[in-house]
């Protein structure tokens, strides 16, 4: 988790009320945050994954009041209209595609102001914009820039500027391989033909996200009194969120923001957008899930004390907090807002006596099988996007899909893993191969369930490297099936996902468990991969009943005692299933 360093002297002075360490320690700890360390100039708080809001001075400070009650409910933020304007070329759409901007004016910055300013932006890029990847942030400073600004994308070759802390015009490519920062990011763009740049109506390069600033029009010092932001992403409502944050962030410096008209072709959006999000609140539920009794007016009452608004059965979520996207949100606040501390310990009435679940322990053998193989484990995420689980994989399932997602990214729950390994494949090209991967995981599908959802677990296994082929992954089956004393067949069958002639279903007492073979190479160009992969994932809670009682722990734990003395390498297990094709 994030650590962020503060100016205790600042702190108090904007918080209006004097605490001693130990109460800053206490109370501000209390607020769901860690308070780290407290010195006569500095609090250093660990902030956690889920309040971006605050990874700044200004966003600790402004919960800090509404907490300890000097100042609830929702914070109210001026936008001041402008005729600012950004245009958007369709150019990024191959590279990286919104951009959200702001323009704060009236700053009064000194060096701990621009040290504060620079740590918020850092922190954002560490962790909302996962090390830049879907989110990075490029401050200006306004008097250097002409506008409109323009955001378009070129050939590398074509776009030169010289780079903060540099002293010689490079271009993009030579950005990426001889600047320390550009050098530290290259895996962003890397792969791609065009690369994004901010321009202003000068023509003069302010930036070329997610990478690096022009030393030209991209510093800014204490004489800078007005500032252009701008956040560049994959999604629009995620650079959006992240221009919430920071502009408020500056506007609680003691800036004024002024809103830009963001022109993509014909469609117009107005930036920032600080109008907070109406969610009904469901008391019962909250009080269910919290394990108090609380009334109405006194969750309302808590929640104001989280920076929330109330109106009528309703709360007003600040548009800077992006962690607020169900009612286990708003219980979470609640309980915190009530305190931890006050909250009273009960013994449950059931007694029971603890036992790991049968399929817990199945899946931590095949686990160490697999361990032994010398493949790397993956835990993904099972919420999705149904592009990756469909629409690149050539496929039309019907999906477990969220009624109200907030972004395309994660919209619906995985039918598959394999889909997940290749998006890994993806994200990791610029490290070394072989890159052998495996996932023991939960799938979803609906079903005859209370909740009309069913919950599967299954074993995925993806190989990736040169020589990745169907005979390469039929040995890891090979090999498992001698682990656990089953027998299978394969059956030839056709699969868009996978290569003709080269995939079928894994067979077990007549029983379709699963799918084996070599991924199509439109699926790899979908994905961008540039290496042969051979996938194979079954269905691991039949298999458990397939198999229940048929081989000892003993035995498994032996075979695995067998591969790690090197004897049970899967080049040379000769499998003992029976093949149709």
């Amino acid at each position: 988790m994030p650590t962020i360093t503060i100016n205790k002297k600042e702190f108090i002075k904007e918080l209006g009320k004097k605490l001693t360490d130990q109460e800053i320690e206490e109370k501000i700890s209390m607020m769901g945050v860690s308070v780290e360390k407290v010195t006569d100039q500095e609090i250093e708080i660990e902030v956690f994954a889920n309040r971006p809001d605050l990874l700044s001075q200004q966003g600790i400070t402004r919960a800090a009041k509404s907490f300890l009650g000097i100042k609830t409910g929702l914070e109210k933020y001026r936008i001041n209209k402008s005729g600012y304007e950004l245009k958007v070329e369709p150019s990024v759409n191959m590279v990286r595609h919104y951009t959200a901007c702001c323009v704060i004016k009236g700053l009064k910055l000194n060096d701990e102001k621009i040290k504060q300013i620079i740590q918020v932006q850092e922190k954002l890029h560490i962790t909302f914009g996962r090390n830049r990847k879907k989110c990075a942030i490029g401050i200006y400073p306004l008097e250097k820039i002409k506008m409109p600004i323009t955001y378009k994308a070129l050939n590398p070759k074509e776009i030169k500027f010289i780079p903060l802390d540099s002293e010689k015009e490079m271009n993009g490519y030579e950005i990426l391989e001889q600047h320390s920062t550009g050098k530290e990011y290259a895996h962003l763009l890397a792969g791609n033909h065009v690369y994004p740049i901010f321009v202003d109506a000068k023509n003069n390069i302010l930036s070329m996200p997610p990478i690096i600033n022009s030393e030209e029009t991209g510093r800014v010092t204490i004489q800078t009194r007005d500032i252009f932001i701008e956040c560049s992403g994959h999604e629009l409502n995620i650079v959006m969120k992240c221009l919430n944050i920071i502009s408020t962030a500056m506007s609680d410096l003691g800036g004024r923001i002024y809103e830009m008209k963001i022109k993509y072709g014909k469609k117009e959006i107005k930036s920032p957008n600080l109008k907070p999000e109406e969610m009904k609140i469901d008391y019962e539920y909250i009080n269910k899930r919290t394990g108090l009794k609380l009334k109405d007016h006194q969750i309302k009452k808590l929640l104001e004390k989280m920076g929330h608004g109330t109106k009528g059965n309703s709360v007003l979520i600040p548009a800077y907090r992006a962690d607020i996207i169900h009612q286990i949100d708003l219980a979470e606040d609640t309980a915190i807002a009530y305190g931890y501390d006050n909250l009273k310990p009960e013994i449950p009435k059931v007694a029971t006596i603890g036992e790991e679940d049968p399929i817990e322990t199945f899946k931590n053998k095949i686990s160490d099988i697999l361990i032994g193989f010398g493949l790397l484990e993956t835990n993904s995420y099972n919420l999705t996007s149904s592009e990756n689980q469909n629409t690149k994989m050539n496929q039309n399932n019907r999906l477990v899909t969220l009624a109200n997602a907030l972004n395309e990214e994660y919209n619906a729950m995985r039918i598959s893993i394999i889909p997940n390994h290749l998006q890994i494949l993806k994200e990791n090209k610029h490290y070394t191969y072989p890159q052998n991967l495996f996932e023991i995981g939960k799938v979803f599908t609906y079903g005859d369930t209370e909740t009309g959802i069913q919950e599967t677990n299954s074993l995925a296994i993806t190989l990736c490297n040169t020589t990745a082929n169907f005979t390469e992954i039929k040995q890891i089956i090979d090999a498992l099936s001698r682990a656990l004393d089953f027998k299978y067949e394969l059956k030839e069958s056709t699969h868009k996902s996978f290569i003709q002639g080269r995939t079928g279903e894994i067979i077990i007492n007549n029983k379709i468990i699963g799918r084996i073979g070599d991924i199509h190479p439109e699926i790899l160009n979908n994905f961008e991969i540039n290496m042969p992969v051979s996938s194979f994932e079954i269905n691991l809670d039949v298999l458990n009943q397939i198999i229940k009682n048929k081989v000892s722990d003993r035995e498994v734990d032996d075979f695995i005692k067998e591969i790690k003395r090197g004897i049970g390498d899967i080049k040379e297990v000769e499998g003992e299933s029976s093949t149709s094709f």
